[in-house]
């Protein structure tokens, strides 16, 4: 093992996706996760608390963009437009990182991942509704917002992550708050 080589996060988490995709999660080490990033387990400890957060890494990111984007936004808005906004924002951000496939095909594999995946929803979820009522919103708008949004983004970026989808996930998530504007506006 060399010296120091640089990007070690990122070489631990190309690693962490290539070895979950080829053994499943369950069956991976971080051992073998360190081993295959040419780094130790101690370089992993101190990048990630275990194997999970790997895959969780950016969600204190994804929130603050959230949060600041919700905060910016024009004061002429809607709450849900805002809210709109700052997914929007989370789904440019996801999309960049181009892992968000490969991502949620591991989470779909494993109960636990999928609980943790619900975790930070609800944390999102959570965050909108402060950004809101930061704003103003009161509850129940705010939470009712929140919810509704957080339930618009799931629907995105289940179609985002479907094979074949050559979609940009901000504009499915545009299309989706749409659709649901267009359900609650029916008679």
């Amino acid at each position: 093992m060399g010296r120091w080589q640089p990007n070690a996060r990122g070489r631990l988490m190309q690693a962490a996706f290539a070895l979950y995709g080829e053994r499943g999660f369950e069956q991976t080490t971080v051992a073998e996760i360190a081993e295959r990033a040419g780094l130790t387990e101690r370089t992993f400890f101190r990048h990630f608390a275990d194997k999970r957060e790997v895959l969780f890494a950016g969600a204190e990111a994804l929130q603050e963009l959230l949060v600041s984007t919700v905060a910016e936004a024009p004061a002429s808005l809607t709450p849900f437009d805002v809210a709109a906004a700052g997914l929007e924002a989370v789904g440019a951000y996801i999309q960049e990182g181009d892992l968000a496939r490969q991502r949620q095909a591991i989470v779909a594999s494993s109960a636990e991942l999928q609980e943790r995946e619900l975790i930070k929803l609800a944390s999102l979820a959570a965050a909108l509704a402060g950004a809101l009522r930061g704003r103003g919103v009161e509850d129940p708008a705010a939470s009712l917002t929140a919810e509704a949004g957080i339930a618009v983004f799931k629907v995105a970026f289940e179609r985002y992550v479907e094979e074949g989808n050559e979609e940009e996930l901000p504009l499915l998530i545009r299309a989706s708050l749409d659709d649901l504007k267009a359900v609650t506006a029916a008679r």
